[in-house]
């Protein structure tokens, strides 16, 4: 098979140049995918390098030299087993919070939520629920917690649902009915955070990433949001669910204990769950995805409508006249890179 119909990307061949420029087209390859440290080729997703580096198939070589050098949980690759060894001792998380779920049960409302900039441009958000309607599966805000950008607590209460609860899932959140009695109502919580995370911009009004409305941090931040009969516009989201390169092979979201597990070395969510150790892991999630070193491009969303690099602005006969290395160097990503965010 002729090496000209073979993606400079992922590596996979083609019969035909014709298929491989339709390839190119849709498979939106670019600087800001996972990309393996021995062969550099282009994955989708960490799941998809995973699977390339350990497999159950792996590619051979790269398995070998990441056995050596390799980390399992940031999948980076060091110079030699001495250089891993100082990464692991100095970069691996842990949990870090013994005693956390004992002092956030019996902690009241915890507020810094002010109109100011003095708490950072991002912070962390879950909630949890208990159960309401008939059979108790309808979820319902019970308690929230904000965190900022350097894991220091902001914001935490519980919530008084505007239904009755039918189902308080005590062994999971904890809470009991006392908790809820006094708590403040859901719809003042919700304008209250709202309030904040907009930091004085009016909601219709927030355009840009630029303004000083504030990013927001969470897995399954959709559901999260519609608990607490909050809106916020997608382009401040960064949800651990949804961001391409965390998600399953399949494109379905992974667990947050997954991920914490697997891209941050520790577990969550044993026993009781509490959202302030919820809102500390989408956090150092975010902060890891937003600090990979990727090369800076002029347009770097292939959805861009500005981006006149896109494929579509080329005809087919040229696309077919040039090498797989400059279709790659002109593809563009299909999501929105965090690591932009610290640009």
């Amino acid at each position: 098979m002729d090496n000209r119909n073979k993606c400079a990307g992922c590596y996979r061949q083609f019969n035909k140049m014709e298929h491989l420029v339709e390839h190119m087209r849709t498979s939106f390859h670019s600087n800001h995918e996972p990309i393996c440290g021995i062969c550099h080729k282009h994955c989708r997703s960490f799941e998809s390098l995973r699977e390339h580096l350990i497999g159950p198939l792996p590619k051979a070589e790269c398995e070998r030299i990441f056995k050596d050098r390799g980390c399992d949980v940031c999948l980076n690759i060091f110079s030699s087993r001495h250089a891993l060894h100082h990464h692991r001792d100095k970069g691996h998380f842990s949990r870090g919070s013994n005693g956390i779920l004992y002092r956030m049960a019996n902690l009241g409302i915890q507020d810094e939520l002010r109109m100011d900039n003095s708490r950072g441009k991002v912070v962390s958000l879950a909630c949890k629920t208990v159960g309401g309607g008939s059979d108790g599966s309808l979820d319902l805000c019970a308690r929230v917690c904000l965190i900022d950008e350097h894991q220091n607590l902001i914001f935490h209460t519980y919530v008084k649902p505007n239904l009755p609860v039918t189902n308080y899932r005590y062994e999971t959140t904890g809470i009991r009915p006392e908790y809820l009695r006094d708590a403040t109502p859901v719809r003042q919580v919700g304008r209250k955070i709202q309030d904040y995370l907009c930091n004085g911009e009016p909601i219709w009004q927030i355009r840009s990433r630029n303004g000083k409305a504030r990013i927001l941090v969470g897995h399954g931040l959709d559901h999260d949001l519609k608990c607490l009969e909050v809106e916020y516009p997608e382009l401040l989201i960064r949800d651990t669910a949804r961001y391409p390169p965390l998600m399953k092979t399949s494109k379905l979201s992974n667990s947050l204990k997954y991920l914490t597990k697997a891209y941050l070395g520790y577990e969550i969510q044993n026993g009781v769950q509490d959202p302030h150790e919820d809102c500390v892991a989408t956090m150092r999630l975010y902060k890891r995805m937003r600090s990979q070193d990727h090369r800076v491009e002029s347009y770097p969303l292939a959805s861009d409508q500005q981006n006149r690099n896109n494929f579509a602005s080329w005809r087919q006969t040229e696309l077919e006249r040039m090498s797989p290395e400059r279709m790659l160097e002109m593809s563009r990503s299909d999501y929105y890179c965090w690591c932009l965010d610290s640009k």
